[in-house]
């Protein structure tokens, strides 16, 4: 298995697709903490849907690199969404449900109506799942999605403190003198561009686990929000370099195979917080 692992890991391809993967989980796992206290974890869901149509869209123009008009649509879909998420008369889980449904139908409707292809079906299977994409990644992507990953991750780090008051307590945080709007918006655009790089990972119906698990499974074990944060982290970079290495050797999807290791993590976490919680009292 080790000879056979050193063998692919001399393609470029590869070591592409492992480059790129840890730098997805790690940006998801950060921001998906904060999604998860915020309740707002189904953004992932909706932001995903949303850059589905975008693609279909940009699927029908033949646009050789579709992130350009992948990307601005979701960042405006997910200020909308922010938007229409504040509105007293549609909530949040409302709004992210209306964006999300009708994105989703009305890209179906594009490619079924204006596509050339002639395996639709595979197409849209291999978007909404996630296919080999993420193993066919030309150089240029790579650093793009190398400097968008960075760059989520600068965000977060500087703005910490921030991010941690509008997370718990956004009116204290209000009070204080943060511009909190400023920072929910910050917030929702860094997770539309982690959706948009991951849909090549893991498919656009498979994001939310990639964003969420982490988080729950960091929650198991730690309390405090640094902790979580940092274990979130860690377990997320393992389960996605697991993920790829098993799909690659047992010749496996790779978003669902990343989402099946999330989910063998989570249930560890869990039966070690219980354990933990039992040894305590």
């Amino acid at each position: 298995m080790f000879e056979k692992l050193a063998l692919y890991l001399q393609y470029p391809f590869v070591r592409y697709a492992l480059i790129v993967g840890v730098l997805i989980a790690l940006c998801s796992s950060l921001l998906g903490v904060t999604l998860v206290l915020k309740r707002f974890s189904f953004i992932g869901d909706g932001l995903s849907h949303v850059a589905f149509g975008a693609m279909a869209i940009a699927a029908v123009l033949n646009l050789s690199n579709d992130m350009l008009l992948i990307l601005p649509i979701t960042v405006i879909s997910a200020v909308l969404l922010l938007r229409t998420g504040q509105h007293t008369r549609i909530k949040g889980d409302a709004s992210i449900a209306m964006i999300s449904v009708g994105a989703l139908a009305f890209g179906y409707l594009i490619m079924n109506i204006f596509s050339t292809s002639s395996n639709i079906s595979g197409d849209v299977c291999s978007t909404l799942f996630g296919s080999t994409s993420i193993l066919t990644l030309s150089k240029t992507e790579v650093w793009l999605s190398a400097a968008l990953s960075v760059l989520a991750v600068m965000i977060f780090v500087l703005f910490y403190n921030k991010i941690f008051a509008v997370t718990f307590d956004e009116d204290f945080a209000r009070a204080s003198g943060i511009k909190t709007n400023a920072y929910n918006l910050m917030i929702a655009v860094v997770i539309a561009v982690i959706i948009v790089l991951a849909m090549n990972l893991v498919g656009s119906l498979l994001i939310s686990a990639l964003v969420i698990f982490p988080a729950l499974s960091a929650m198991r074990i730690f309390k405090s929000f640094k902790s979580v944060t940092i274990c979130s982290a860690v377990l997320s970079v393992i389960c996605a370099l697991l993920g790829i290495i098993i799909s690659i050797l047992a010749g496996t999807p790779v978003g669902s195979t990343i989402v099946a290791v999330d989910v063998v993590a989570f249930a560890l976490c869990y039966a070690t917080g219980i354990i933990a919680g039992r040894a305590k009292k």
